[in-house]
């Protein structure tokens, strides 16, 4: 199934159900107790062109960089509760969202007289792309929500990636392209990844199977500890690719050749801007025999350490 909804102003999306493997890539960076890694990639010929450690006393709003989602949908609502069927009202309530005063950001759902309230937040900037021949990296330190499939039904933390087209009033989701960092629903101890592009009802990212997804990523402490998830746009190879990681290790990926022309081009040739958000309910909750109930524990947040962006030029 597939995932999203769709920005400004949006068209629907999906919920995301998954497919494909992966290969081991890298070292795997270990991630232990409550303190999350603070550095990105390593190799010399990274250069970083974005970041937020989310430094500041608690209870504090983001900086500038980012801009709040408010409601159940983008200005004009062409895509009712998010396009996803998700039930939240989304606010910048310090409540809500805003820094824990611990170097993180706080994304907490939260059920006042059985309505549901969370925050979806996106950086400013929407011009995240690979330089010519290389490559664009987006990665997180997350703590997810610390629920389980006991007290998490309806939870839906997410950390992705939408075209910058869609700021300019493109509503043909899929189309401009979406890559679905992370995913997890109903405090089930697993993530996943996903590419979006093509169209509706169904194209070359299988929309009408819910994307060019993996299956779930065992995850069994994400909500306890700190993981870092990432992402690579990579125009260096032959085809060229989407490469998705969980503590440096690729667990999937999607190539230009599986894609095929237009339709890669359409969802990669252009910036792209990030969201972090916690949903409540929603297709893809839905699809993996979810959604909140009165057994539903609402207040555990999903912790951001930091999130980065950062480019590599061909050599």
């Amino acid at each position: 199934m597939s995932r999203r909804a769709e920005p400004r102003p949006p068209a629907a999306r999906s919920a995301t159900m998954r497919r494909a493997a992966g290969v081991v890539a890298a070292a795997v960076l270990a991630i232990t107790g409550c303190t999350a890694p603070t550095a990105g990639p390593t190799a010399p010929s990274w250069t970083s062109v974005w970041r937020d450690d989310f430094t500041g006393p608690a209870g504090a709003r983001l900086s500038d960089q980012w801009r709040h989602d408010l409601g159940t949908c983008y200005p004009g609502c062409p895509a009712p509760r998010w396009g996803t069927g998700e039930i939240e009202t989304m606010t910048d309530d310090p409540a809500n969202v805003s820094l824990d005063g611990a170097g993180r950001l706080a994304i907490t759902p939260r059920r006042v007289a059985g309505q549901w309230t969370s925050a979806r937040v996106e950086t400013a900037r929407a011009d995240f792309q690979p330089p010519a021949g290389g490559v664009l990296r987006v990665e997180a330190a997350l703590r997810l929500p610390d629920v389980s499939t006991a007290d998490g039904a309806g939870y839906w933390p997410a950390f992705w990636m939408l075209g910058a087209p869609f700021r300019d009033g493109h509503t043909d989701w899929p189309g401009a392209g979406e890559i679905d960092v992370m995913e997890s629903v109903n405090g089930r101890p697993a993530v996943v990844g996903a590419m979006h592009c093509g169209e509706l009802p169904d194209g070359p990212c299988r929309e009408a199977r819910g994307g060019l997804g993996s299956p779930e990523r065992a995850c069994g402490d994400c909500g306890r500890r700190f993981h870092v998830y990432a992402a690579e746009l990579d125009l260096s190879t032959s085809p060229a690719r989407v490469r998705w990681y969980l503590d440096g290790v690729m667990f999937h990926q999607v190539t230009a050749a599986e894609v095929g022309e237009p339709a890669w081009s359409r969802a990669t040739a252009h910036g792209f801007f990030v969201i972090l958000n916690v949903a409540v309910g929603g297709a893809f909750p839905a699809a993996l025999g979810g959604g909140p109930t009165t057994a539903t524990v609402p207040g555990r947040p999903m912790l951001v350490d930091y999130v980065a962006v950062s480019v590599r030029r061909p050599a």
